[in-house]
């Protein structure tokens, strides 16, 4: 099985956008594999050959070509499955047609292309560039229309040629089998990403056992774009073997990390054209004016996550409490600056604690790193010590899910007892839900949530909470904000308390 990726950015210098290569061989420094060289690496599934067919200063294109050893999966108990001592398992499309053993070799090939990281040419792989993807023999379950649906809204255009099913009998009609082309301009990373989920996805088939690991593998390659995407329950269905455990862990995770579905008239109030996310400059499509799949704004929880680091930097704390941290995507960025010396993750459930450690691989860190950053089973509504003494504490999108009766034990556990020097609280703001096309009236974006605040309704908790304690508190908005006529505000509202000099003294 074979798929090539193909890059013209080789004119003259001064002739192309900002940050694209002005010699195409340049790809060869994103993928990590010299264009003079032909390399080999053994998969589980066979080998894995990487080479250049073509290149020169106006077109590169490297091949990787997996040689499959057929024999070798019968034989390997993790490729098993029902029809394991049938014929089929000898006689199949396996070594010809690209499937989620390919997509397996894209992984293990590129890692570190995948990563975006290239330490020579960091700016080229943070840019968009012109590229050519081509897999010549491709199990597309649902035709050609479906390629185009899947790599279209990814701002691909996407030439699906479906190949007959006997050239000398065309009668017959077409295969299930597409010669696909896809063009764009799009950051190499990206690309990849975009191959290693869809192409298992196409044929509908996994040639492992699925286990719960794919799950975390489909949130990192989906990261930034498979939230919005038109299509993403049938990609995580499919993608995880139509296991319905796992594709309601992915969707719960996934409604946790982006926020839910993008407003139909996010920013006006005229009945725009709908959109995939919560604010139209979060989707993941081509951002507005530009042509490039890779330029695009960052979703609305990656705004709230840098809207919070940003307040805390500001604040000048160097110890962070993550009260009720989930699954750990704040704690994950906070861990990333060095300039945070103590970290805490708190949570009342144990299964978001767990999948928190793994996030922050804190099984394979070194013991500092595991003294610098430790998680622990905690309820907001009960005293712990083990929150107290931290110079800034994080409410992160948690507040919404407590039960009304309850919020005098939080303020008092937060605010009274643990006291740090600075609390942030985000919260949705339920104005803006108005813009959301699928929630009812007085819906709330997430099952779980006790309630949703207007902005004024937050405003008059936190003056109450902040007077009561010794707090001074300001507002700020997260995320886009409406400016039609309702003046609707942003999605996420932002209280920020301070504690003031006499409290402190």
């Amino acid at each position: 099985m074979l798929v090539t990726l193909t890059t013209t950015a080789g004119a003259p210098a001064g002739s192309v956008e900002h940050g694209a290569p002005t010699d195409a061989t340049d790809l060869g420094y994103l993928l990590h594999k010299h264009p003079a060289r032909a390399q080999s690496f053994d998969l589980p599934v066979g080998t894995a050959h990487v080479f250049y067919p073509e290149a020169d200063i106006a077109r590169c294109t490297v091949a990787l070509l997996l040689e499959v050893d057929p024999v070798g999966i019968v034989r390997n108990k993790r490729f098993g499955g029902r029809d394991a001592f049938s014929l089929a398992q000898y006689v199949n499309d396996r070594p010809y047609a690209a499937s989620s053993m390919l997509a397996v070799a894209l992984g293990a090939v590129f890692r570190t292309a995948m990563t975006g990281r290239c330490d020579s040419r960091q700016a080229l792989a943070d840019s968009s560039i012109p590229l050519e993807i081509h897999v010549p023999a491709l199990p597309c379950r649902g035709g050609a229309r479906l390629a185009e649906r899947l790599f279209g809204p990814l701002g691909w255009t996407v030439d699906a040629t479906p190949e007959p099913l006997d050239p000398t009998v065309p009668e017959w009609g077409d295969s299930r089998y597409v010669d696909l082309r896809l063009t764009g301009t799009v950051r190499l990373a990206d690309a990849l990403h975009h191959l290693y989920v869809l192409l298992p996805v196409l044929d509908d088939a996994k040639h492992y056992w699925v286990t719960g690991d794919e799950v975390d593998k489909l949130l990192r390659a989906g990261e930034g774009w498979l939230a919005e995407h038109p299509e993403r329950d049938q990609i995580m269905h499919r993608y995880l073997a139509h296991q319905r455990r796992y594709v309601e862990d992915a969707t719960d995770r996934l409604v946790t990390l982006d926020g839910g579905p993008l407003p139909a008239d996010a920013g006006t109030d005229d009945g725009a054209e709908p959109g995939t996310d919560e604010a139209p400059t979060e989707g993941d499509g081509p951002a507005a004016g530009s042509d490039a799949v890779g330029t695009r704004a960052p979703t609305l929880a990656r705004q709230r996550a840098e809207a919070v680091i940003a307040a805390v930097h500001e604040v000048g704390a160097r110890s962070v409490v993550d009260l009720g941290c989930g699954e750990g995507a704040l704690l994950r960025l906070l861990a990333a600056d060095r300039r945070f010396t103590r970290l805490l993750g708190t949570d009342v459930a144990a299964r978001e604690l767990e999948r928190a450690a793994t996030r922050l691989r804190l099984e394979d860190a070194s013991d500092a790193e595991r003294e610098r950053v430790q998680l622990v089973q905690s309820s907001l509504t009960y005293r712990d010590e083990r929150i107290a003494g931290f110079d800034a504490a994080v409410l992160m999108e948690v507040i919404e899910h407590v039960d009304p009766p309850r919020l005098g034990a939080l303020e008092r556990v937060v605010f009274a007892e643990a006291r740090p020097a600075t609390v942030v609280v985000t919260t949705p703001n339920v104005e803006y839900n108005a813009l959301y096309p699928t929630l009812e009236e007085h819906g709330h974006r997430h099952t779980d949530h006790r309630f949703e605040w207007t902005r004024a309704e937050l405003q008059a908790w936190a003056d109450g909470v902040a007077h009561r304690h010794g707090y001074a508190v300001t507002f700020r908005d997260v995320g886009p904000e409406d400016t039609g006529p309702r003046g609707l505000g942003s999605p996420t509202q932002m209280a920020l308390f301070v504690r003031s000099t006499e409290a402190r003294a």
